[in-house]
């Protein structure tokens, strides 16, 4: 291709675009968004990370660019290539003599290349000038709403890691938990729409509560830069009182929920307010309000509301009655909740210490902290053994994930702290899908205090 400047005329005016310069700043546009996008220290992460770190929104919208950079090159050389052809072949006289003349006319004024070929039709040469300007405009506009919307599904996915919906299954399975034993006693017979406004509900307070959680931790000194497990405040991902609202908003959507639950349910408004206000809202206070969790008391408030308090509202909600055996059922869920809980807080201690923050880790020591989270940890599998020698043996389902418990609590006697938690969580769900559906499959009358025997 010639270098140079191509000149086309539309309504007697001349634009140049330069066949070399336009690329170039498009591929330079192109390099700066890759820099701001893309931006991984490559002396530090090897090719690999970069390519498996790098999330599937952005290679998208690189490859979208790359799309839209070689359509703008494509419509530059048919510019330079429709004149070119124009010059070696003229339009027939035949075609007709108004157009022949008009052409002839306006050849004087026409555009022509800088490489000293013959002129082009001015007639020609706007035409394509007029799609090229429209096709990319069009491109251009296509290009803006595909920024824009990536900018708001990012944003989304801030506000959504903010939630630390990975926690979310320590609320999920009581709800379920509790329903699973309410259709037991009423024959396999649940309502769906209860079951869906009571996860609404008791998902929502749990997504407030680590809001508040977050928010009070980053205030009190307790998250910083150095460490953290919430990079939410501390590295600027959203602000302060982005965070407050979110939380105020969680906690409405829960209220809906439980207007839901109160309207659908059988049980008595006033039995569900007390349960709701007085125990799930509860956890506002772990480290809200008067802040348990620095008084040592937040390991308490954790074990009842994610454990019996979801348990018996799921229960209420669905049967309307209360039944406190359903009690016995949720202390292994709560235990094992409560067995992540304090492996965080053991490793945390020397931050929290200098915080001003007393738990129970700080308080007994490092010795004992790790008697109480064997104890927290194998206590539940004992109960699962006994209740399957006397009840159902469908029971012992949950010991599957018992290597990994000793697994884990070896770490935590040499001292391997710095995993433990996130491995916790994980042991977690599986102790708790194999205990739920422990119960599933077990007859109502093989499970204690449900039914007569």
């Amino acid at each position: 291709m010639c270098s140079g400047n191509i000149l086309y005329g539309r309504a007697n005016k001349t634009k140049s675009i330069n066949c070399d310069t336009q690329p170039k700043k498009i591929f330079f546009c192109l390099a700066s968004f890759l820099y701001r996008k893309l931006s991984i220290n490559l002396n530090e992460k090897k090719l690999k990370d970069f390519v498996i770190n790098t999330s599937p929104l952005d290679w998208l919208l690189f490859f979208v660019t790359i799309h839209l950079m070689m359509m703008r090159c494509y419509e530059i050389d048919s510019i330079f290539h429709s004149n070119h052809i124009h010059q070696s072949h003229p339009i027939p006289s035949s075609i007709n003599s108004h157009e022949e003349t008009s052409l002839t006319s306006s050849s004087s004024s026409s555009s022509s290349l800088s490489c000293n070929k013959s002129p082009s039709s001015p007639l020609l040469s706007s035409t394509f000038s007029s799609s090229t300007s429209s096709s990319w405009n069009i491109s251009k506009q296509i290009s803006l709403i595909f920024l824009s919307s990536t900018t708001i599904l990012t944003r989304a996915k801030q506000y959504l890691s903010s939630l630390r919906p990975g926690t979310f299954f320590t609320s999920l399975i009581p709800v379920l938990m509790g329903t699973v034993l309410a259709s037991k006693t009423s024959g396999g017979q649940f309502s769906w729409i209860i079951l869906l406004a009571t996860l609404l509900t008791v998902l929502s307070v749990h997504a407030a509560g680590n809001l508040v959680n977050t928010y009070c931790d980053f205030v009190r000194g307790i998250d910083s830069k150095r460490q953290s497990d919430d990079r939410t405040l501390v590295d600027s991902i959203l602000t302060p009182e982005e965070v407050v609202n979110l939380g105020v908003l969680f906690y409405f959507i829960g209220c809906i929920g439980f207007l839901v639950v109160a309207i659908q349910s059988p049980a008595r408004m006033e039995l569900l307010a007390f349960i709701y206000f007085g125990g799930l809202s509860s956890s506002f206070l772990y480290t809200g309000g008067i802040g348990l969790k620095y008084i040592a008391l937040g390991d308490i408030i954790i074990m009842i509301t994610f454990g019996p308090v979801s348990v018996l509202y799921s229960f209420i909600a669905q049967t309307g009655t209360i039944r406190l055996v359903t009690l016995l059922y949720a202390i292994p869920l709560a235990l094992n909740t409560e067995a992540i809980l304090h492996s965080n807080n053991t490793r945390d201690i020397n931050v929290d210490r200098r915080a001003g923050c007393v738990t129970i880790a700080i308080l007994i020591g490092y010795r004992l902290s790790h008697v109480l989270f064997a104890l927290l940890l194998f206590i539940p599998y004992i109960l699962f053994v006994v209740g399957s020698l006397n009840y159902s043996l469908w029971l012992l389902l949950p010991l599957i994930t018992l290597p990994k418990a000793f697994k884990l609590e070896r770490q935590f006697r040499y001292r391997q702290l710095e995993s433990i938690p996130r491995q916790m969580a994980r042991l977690n769900f599986y102790f708790g899908m194999f205990y739920l559906f422990a119960c599933f499959m077990s007859p109502a009358h093989k499970l204690p205090g449900l039914l007569p025997r």
